[in-house]
């Protein structure tokens, strides 16, 4: 296996994109964004990924209207995945190695400048609406970290009906479905700044567990419906069924509701100024592997876990649309990162990364124009998990292999040929006939945990 410096990538239709048409885009004037992060969405759970199951008419048409990412990959859960988002690097580089619980008092590095501060400082209206947790203290809070506006919660979980909100800085219980609360008042921002460059940021709580209730309307398309689900032992279908009915109707609710946002965008005529984000902040598991959740999973129906960092894990949606300079109905094959967002905007801005700052990522902005260029070959994550287990796991992804390597104590190593097995079922580590690629691997994933400052690094 060579290990290559990188690989040419383009989107489809990339043609379109070249010449004088593609260089007065790079002088367009900045977009308004619109960031909608959804909370536990794997990427098999949206019909424009292949899913006929799940009902999902506005994600998809944002998929035939902008670019759709096939490799976008995250942390293995929320809090490292959004502080990635925000900070441009690794998780464990800002202080947070596992999701943020109740009694811990952590958050996002103070000192690290954040995604939102660089937009506020470029002259965007900055909110967030939703999901925070990155932090709690008031010296991790929203307001304190860039953002103009906050209306949410502070923590990880909350009530899909009825929830309590921090609302003009006070607790307090709303009536109503949280995703349409929470959609109610980005429509209201979206008013509000109608006539100023804005950047929202829209996090949802769904369709995080407990997916139900959800407004009748999002769980017709899927009531006396045969849903396909994996085949799992000792474990009985009609409960897989169960879960896949309140799972998707959570997710119809959130495309419901982003319906909503796209038909105010053109209401207000801003919509061809507008970038529309939309993606998970972590994959998901119902059964793929025997497993349920995401990367901190239990073996379903049992208390055990299993830490991993299988694809269902960290591959999520990622779809952007953004008129006049993403070619509609595109799909981009390119590893991509949460990591990626902080560059990708400095450079839309115009602006060169803040003195003192180090980015682990590079800007998609040449992929969301459809130019090709020089790319990643590989993708690099680690998890260090201390919630129900521990576990500290390094990986290194390419076109081809994974290797996750285990350092907590009687933790297994993995190999998978996700060419010959993209469902990474046969784990190959320590054969001989992977041996030279198992090698290659491992020493590429040594000098990128020696560049990042891994606590595990081989010496």
């Amino acid at each position: 296996m060579a290990a290559a410096a990188g690989f040419l990538v383009g989107v489809a239709a990339a043609e379109v994109f070249a010449g004088k048409e593609g260089r007065a885009r790079r002088t367009m004037k900045r977009p308004n964004i619109l960031f909608l992060l959804t909370d536990d969405q794997a990427q098999w759970a949206v019909g424009a990924y292949g899913n006929e199951d799940v009902y999902t008419p506005n994600m998809d048409r944002l998929a035939r209207e902008g670019v759709l990412f096939t490799y976008a990959f995250t942390a293995p859960v929320c809090s490292p995945s959004r502080a990635m988002i925000m900070a441009g690097c690794h998780s464990h580089q800002v202080g947070i190695d596992d999701w943020i619980a109740p009694q811990e008092r952590e958050g996002l590095d103070p000192a690290r400048t954040t995604l939102a501060e660089v937009l506020k400082q470029a002259g965007y209206t900055t909110g967030l609406i939703g999901k925070w947790h990155l932090g709690k203290e008031e010296e991790y809070h929203p307001l304190r970290r860039g953002f103009d506006y906050f209306m949410g919660f502070l923590g990880g979980g909350n009530r899909p009906k009825d929830p309590t909100l921090i609302i003009n800085g006070e607790a307090k219980q709303v009536r109503g479905f949280l995703t349409d609360v929470l959609t109610d008042d980005a429509l209201k921002f979206l008013r509000e700044n109608r006539d100023r460059p804005f950047a929202l940021f829209l996090h949802t709580r769904a369709p995080h567990k407990p997916y139900l209730p959800v407004p009748e309307e999002d769980m017709v398309p899927y009531r006396g419906r045969k849903l396909q689900v994996p085949t799992v032992e000792n474990f009985p279908e009609e409960r897989l069924q169960k879960e896949y009915r309140g799972y998707y109707a959570s997710i119809t609710g959130i495309d419901r509701n982003l319906g909503r946002l796209l038909a105010e965008l053109e209401e207000l005529g801003i919509a061809d100024n507008t970038m529309v984000l939309l993606m998970g902040d972590n994959g998901y598991m119902i059964g793929q592997h025997g497993l349920e959740t995401k990367g901190n999973a239990w073996v379903i129906g049992t208390r055990m876990r299993r830490p991993n960092m299988f694809d269902y894990s960290i591959l999520v949606p990622l779809i952007i649309r953004w008129p006049g300079v993403v070619q509609p109905g595109t799909k981009c094959e390119a590893m991509v990162s949460s990591i990626d967002f902080f560059p990708t905007f400095l450079e839309i801005l115009g602006q060169e990364v803040p003195p003192g700052l180090e980015l682990e990522g590079r800007s998609m902005l040449p992929l969301l124009r459809g130019e090709r260029v020089e790319w990643r070959d590989a993708l690099f994550g680690l998890y260090d998990m201390h919630h129900g287990a521990q576990a500290h796991m390094r990986m290194i992804r390419t076109a081809q292999w994974k290797l996750v390597l285990h350092y907590e104590e009687g933790g297994e190593n993995e190999l998978y040929d996700l060419k010959n097995d993209p469902g990474e079922l046969q784990n190959l580590y320590g054969e001989e006939s992977v041996r030279e690629a198992q090698n290659q691997l491992a020493q590429r994933l040594a000098e990128w945990q020696r560049r990042v400052g891994d606590p595990f690094a081989p010496s």
